[in-house]
């Protein structure tokens, strides 16, 4: 199986602390070695950082975790390949234009018997994972169902997603992340939670490595920031876990559905 990791925040915020403790997941406290990824939004545009190596031994890894990228969206991943080669093509998240923004999505888990299910034409996968070819199958059944112009009203389209989650959870583990640059959802099959944190700060402690953050010294009292991850990354927070079948949407750190 992969991990998952990603921020929204009411404020552009790094992701230094939560990433410093995931990338060790990716070959030293856990076998997570097939690669990783991360895509920062601001604004309508996102960059993205992607390696096939393990992320405990990225020298690309090096640089998130000590370059304080600002971003009020982050999504993150770090891969244990089952389906599809070990391949930069192959290492999420994975992004497609949809109405004029990019939409970005990571997987962790497995299907089986998804080939004649997902079949797409207008968004065609590049790699040979099924978590891409999901992504692609998610994004034409919006286009099909909703339209080719964004709706005013976004709640039915994450309503729509879920339901189509759903059905993607009947052919195997599907915990899912996925934005458009100004919502983020997360979806759970299995192992999800989230944690969300506001003033009064305090301190935080990665369980992963020796590393403490005094969150009150890097914040202001108005910062609101949901960290989502596969699982916990501190000891000393109450993370909410995720039930199966549960998803939540959040913009600018709060909860708005789910």
């Amino acid at each position: 199986m992969c991990e998952l990791l990603a921020m929204s925040a009411n404020v552009p915020t790094d992701i230094v602390f939560s990433f410093t403790g995931l990338a060790e997941r990716g070959g030293v406290t856990e076998p997570h070695v097939d690669g990783w990824g991360i895509t920062f939004y601001e604004g309508k545009g996102n960059r993205t950082f992607k390696d096939a190596s393990a992320s405990s031994q990225s020298h690309i890894a090096d640089l998130i975790k000590s370059y304080p990228i600002k971003s009020e969206i982050v999504v993150s991943h770090i891969r244990q390949a089952n389906r599809g080669c070990v391949s930069l093509v192959n290492t999420h998240p994975f992004s497609r234009e949809l109405w004029g923004r990019y939409w970005t999505y990571a997987h962790n888990g497995q299907l089986t018997g998804y080939q004649n299910k997902f079949t797409v034409s207008r968004f065609q996968p590049v790699g040979d994972t099924d978590s891409e070819l999901a992504f692609c199958w998610i994004l034409e059944s919006v286009v099909n169902h909703f339209g080719e112009q964004e709706p005013e009203n976004m709640k039915p389209v994450f309503d729509y997603i879920a339901k189509l989650a759903d059905e993607i959870r009947e052919l195997g583990v599907f915990n899912m992340l996925l934005s458009n640059g100004i919502d983020l959802m997360a979806y759970c099959t299995n192992n999800l939670c989230h944690i969300t944190r506001r003033a009064p700060f305090g301190k935080a402690t990665l369980i992963d490595t020796d590393v403490v953050i005094d969150f009150s010294q890097e914040t202001t009292p108005n910062d609101v920031v949901t960290v989502i991850a596969t699982r916990p990354l501190t000891n000393n927070e109450n993370w909410v876990v995720l039930s199966p079948g549960d998803w939540k949407l959040f913009r600018k750190g709060e909860l708005v559905l789910g």
